[in-house]
């Protein structure tokens, strides 16, 4: 028996009525070799739609993309151009099927396949299908612009600014970014997971085309919060991003003096719940007022969703934060892979 994710079997249930659960799913029989997969016009990246309500986030199966879990129906992902990526089947999802929209794509043994990046920037899209559950995971690959393309702290005049060099003590995750995802207007719209899009984690620095780095775990933790927002009692369609990514350049004419901020890889995000579209924290603890409160709230359903144990969740930062002249109350998160609180 195979231990699945906490929310994995969850994914037909409509979002308000998702519940935190254990579950255990069998170990599916090896599978078949894998056939080289096709590549399809038609396949594009995901976009959102005005209007459309929360998705249902988790899919029914997860893969496997470079080594890291990919458990939503959607995600974006980085690749450097060339770049070879190995997408595996994890035994969740039965016999799969796998299509590319851009790149290369051959199989390479049972149940893998390797797509390789175009050398041109942009969005790629690869699909993966189990036919046996009916589901779909759309992987949306983002070609960088190399970080080796950075002169004078700049991209085509975009300010990016210079990462300061890993200490000894911090983690490999704290290692300056290979690349950085090239962001036209234009593709603001692209979904980077289910109920989020790319246009949510730009860097506030204007500019055309801008540049930023986007983190699976922080997106894959953001799709878990909308849910245990709906559990905890609050019909939230989506989450307000405040603030995403930040160059190191931004973050120091803001007046932050830390180098080594998540929001810099990408990993962080500052977020609320704003039903009303006011750019205002709503009442979620619904207590008549929109103060401190209501971020602490959000921040203690944070606390109880990596109580569940969900494995796919990577531990993180997390901090309330209260109202000032410039913006209401809200939450930072991120998933710097240890817990930390402020």
């Amino acid at each position: 028996m195979k231990k699945t994710s906490l929310l994995g079997v969850l994914a037909a249930v409509p979002l308000a009525t998702w519940v935190f659960s254990p579950a255990l799913v069998a170990d599916v029989a090896e599978a078949a070799p894998a056939a080289a997969g096709p590549v399809r016009a038609d396949l594009a990246p995901a976009r959102w739609s005005p209007g459309v309500s929360a998705r249902p986030a988790r899919a029914r199966f997860s893969v496997q993309v470079a080594g890291v879990e990919v458990p939503l129906r959607v995600m974006a992902l980085a690749a450097l151009p060339g770049q070879e990526i190995v997408i595996a089947a994890d035994g969740t999802g039965g016999s799969l099927s796998v299509a590319a929209g851009g790149g290369a794509l051959k199989a390479a043994g049972a149940g893998r396949w390797i797509w390789r990046a175009p050398d041109q920037q942009g969005f790629q899209a690869v699909q993966v299908v189990s036919g046996e559950l009916a589901d779909t995971i759309d992987l949306t690959f983002m070609v960088e612009r190399p970080a080796t393309d950075v002169t004078r702290g700049s991209l085509d005049g975009y300010k990016i600014g210079a990462y300061r060099t890993r200490p000894a003590s911090m983690s490999a995750a704290y290692e300056p970014p290979r690349g950085f995802v090239v962001a036209r207007p234009e593709d603001y719209d692209i979904l980077v997971s289910p109920n989020f899009r790319l246009g949510q984690f730009l860097c506030k620095e204007p500019g055309d085309p801008r540049y930023l780095v986007v983190s699976p775990p922080l997106l894959v933790k953001l799709e878990a919060l909308l849910v245990a927002v709906n559990h905890a009692g609050y019909p939230a369609s989506s989450l307000t991003v405040m603030s995403g990514f930040r160059t190191p350049a931004y973050n120091r004419a803001i007046g932050n003096t830390t180098d080594f901020s998540r929001h810099l890889w990408g990993d962080a995000a500052d977020v609320f719940v704003d039903n009303d579209g006011d750019a205002r924290m709503d009442d979620v603890n619904r207590d008549g007022r929109l103060d401190v409160n209501d971020a602490k709230w959000l921040a203690g359903v944070v606390e109880k969703m990596m109580a569940s144990h969900d494995d796919t969740l990577v531990p993180g930062g997390l901090s309330a934060y209260r109202a000032t002249s410039a913006h209401g109350p809200f939450v930072h998160v991120d998933a710097r892979g240890k817990r930390a609180r402020w």
